[in-house]
């Protein structure tokens, strides 16, 4: 029996990226050829400018979160019959050069989510985030029962069919941690890829009691 071959599209949720969204778009289409933007109703500029990039686009008319996002993107993944989605910010801090690593990752059988290692070259992380980060890696591999050293690193390689993406409850950045302990649950199997980070000063958008505040609530009800 032959193996159907992949078909991978690079997804970028995005609010507010009109500085480098286009950027980040023409990068990665030296990779692969379809790009899908979930803008979550930016006020600016996104939708636009991805378009004139070459990306699909697929805009929230209200601000719904980056998990909401990514539901949205992969569930349109699913119905035109890809098998696989690389998820990027639209910010630039990914380097696209090493979306071949993701490429090469996905192809050994039976992977449901490839997770970028940042902790492989740290240069340039900020040291309280290094720390905040190291500390929740630690926390749900443990949970995982498998080895995820850098859990909260939005370059991704999922699965379309992994169930995972659309059984997580979760709308905003506590998304990425529940899809990682669902897949675990489910026996998926996880995978690491060293990644770079690209960082020119943009401040995160991760609110820290917030977002402290959903993660703690996630390992409580999962």
């Amino acid at each position: 029996m032959s193996i159907p071959p992949l078909r991978v599209a690079i997804v970028v949720p995005a609010f507010r990226e009109e500085a480098r969204i286009a950027e980040v778009v023409l990068e990665a289409k030296r990779f692969v050829d379809t790009v899908l933007v979930i803008d979550d109703c930016s006020p600016d500029e996104t939708s636009a400018r991805a378009l004139a990039a070459g990306a699909m686009v697929i805009r929230h008319e209200v601000n719904k979160g980056k998990g909401a996002g990514l539901k949205t993107a992969f569930a349109r993944l699913a119905e035109l019959g890809y098998t696989h989605g690389i998820t990027m910010d639209g910010d630039g801090q990914h380097d696209a050069e090493q979306i071949p690593l993701f490429l090469k990752a996905i192809e050994e059988p039976g992977v449901a989510l490839v997770a970028g290692n940042r902790f492989s070259n740290p240069k340039g992380m900020p040291f309280v985030r290094r720390m905040v980060n190291a500390s929740m890696s630690w926390l749900i591999s443990n949970l995982c029962r498998c080895h995820i050293p850098d859990s909260q690193c939005g370059y991704r390689a999922l699965a379309v069919a992994n169930p995972a993406i659309l059984a997580a409850k979760s709308d905003h950045y506590d998304y990425e941690t529940e899809v990682l302990l669902l897949t675990a649950r489910a026996g998926g199997r996880i995978t690491n890829v060293p990644v770079r980070t690209i960082y020119q000063g943009q401040p995160s958008k991760i609110r820290p009691v917030r977002d402290t505040i959903r993660f703690f609530k996630l390992l409580y009800r999962i």
